[in-house]
Order: structure tokens, then C-alpha cells, then sequence
């Protein structure tokens, strides 16, 4: 894991988001959320949330991926992505 996808983790925690479950999984940012949770609503305002909480991050930027989970449904959301990142799909 790199002291950048750690200070994510400790700010998401930090959040206290309720039902929420944040992980490292491998590089990337495992969070599990309850299974009521809309994900429309969580991807249609992620990039102001991610914006708002980078503030608090000093670490230097590096490639994270969240991936956002209810059991029922998933999304990724990646920060900072790779040439790799840019050419997959």
C-alpha cells in the first residue's frame, strides 16, 4: 500500500460514514457500502466529494481506484489514473 492510498483510507474512515466498510485491496480502495445505498447518487457526486476530502491529503498524488460495492451492484472510480488506466475500456 502507498502512504498515498493510506492517508485515503484514514480520511475516509474518518468520515464515519455509517455501514460503510473501507479496505485496501491490493492498490485500489475496497468500500462497501449498505445495500440500501443509491450508487447513482454516490457516482453522481463523487467527483465534488473526492474533491472536497483531497484537501486534506499532502501525500503526493499517485494512482488510486475506488471501487464502491452494496451487494448488489458495483462502480470504480479512479484517481489520478495511469496510461494503463486511459487505454482499458
Amino acid at each position: 500500500m502507498n502512504n498515498y492510498q493510506q492517508k485515503w483510507i484514514e480520511v475516509l474512515k474518518a468520515a464515519n460514514l455509517k455501514g460503510w466498510e473501507i479496505t485496501e485491496q491490493d492498490d485500489d480502495i475496497l468500500i462497501m457500502m449498505p445495500n440500501i445505498t443509491d450508487l447513482k447518487l454516490v457516482r453522481d457526486n463523487l467527483p465534488e466529494v473526492i474533491a472536497a476530502l483531497s484537501l486534506d491529503i499532502d501525500e503526493p498524488k499517485e494512482r488510486v481506484k475506488f471501487i464502491f460495492h452494496n451487494n448488489h451492484e458495483n462502480f470504480e472510480y479512479t484517481l489520478n489514473p495511469t496510461e494503463k488506466d486511459l487505454n482499458e475500456g
